[in-house]
């Protein structure tokens, strides 16, 4: 019988104005996690890369999902979330099936639980659970956050670059005073969430 392996999933970026929603999931070996995962929004963004580093390298597998702003407009912020942690998942089982092949990674995803941070689930083939304070209690839903947090971030800092009026490298899309006042001045941006209010 296959041994039961928990997949956490978390997300970043519900509430910036502007950028995509990331989800992550993170599956680790039977033998638990090789570095020790926090909340994401309790460590500093060096200690948050570090993590991502050790997380990476130490996990069964990983993958990062994505939900675009013209995706958030048309579904709203909540589908966008879910169907960033279904991609995430994806990606996931794509990670999984080229470290092993075949029936290995079968049996893996057979007996995989996937936990959820929050209170909603996405629609998965396997058993799923939504965990409130998940980010704070479960190891792979904590290594998730982490993931989710800087794979956003990077992107958001690398996006800045295309339209570098708005500071998102500063603020990464969330509505800080500075990006509402670049709003003001130069109106919505390329990715803006036009769905939300400013």
């Amino acid at each position: 019988m296959a041994v039961k392996r928990i997949c956490g999933i978390d997300e970043a970026g519900r509430g910036p104005l502007a950028g995509p929603v990331t989800a992550a999931a993170v599956l680790f070996s039977t033998g638990g996690p090789g570095c020790t995962p926090v909340d994401s929004k309790s460590v500093s963004g060096r200690r948050r890369a570090q993590l991502e580093t050790d997380i990476r390298g130490s996990a069964l597998a990983w993958g990062i999902g994505w939900s675009w702003p013209e995706e958030i407009d048309l579904i709203n912020i909540h589908n966008a979330s879910l169907l960033a942690m279904q991609r995430a998942f994806s990606a996931l089982c794509h990670d999984l099936q080229s470290r092993l092949p075949g029936r290995p990674a079968q049996r893996v995803i057979a007996a995989i639980e996937i936990q959820v941070d929050g209170r909603f689930t996405p629609e998965f083939a396997l058993p799923c659970r939504a965990i409130v304070g998940g980010d704070r209690t479960v190891a792979e839903i904590q290594a998730a956050s982490i993931l989710a947090k800087e794979a956003r971030d990077r992107w958001m800092r690398c996006y800045s670059r295309e339209e570098p009026q708005y500071g998102f490298e500063r603020h990464v899309g969330y509505p800080t005073a500075h990006h509402r006042r670049m709003i003001g001045l130069y109106g919505a941006s390329r990715i803006q969430r036009r769905s939300f209010a400013v």
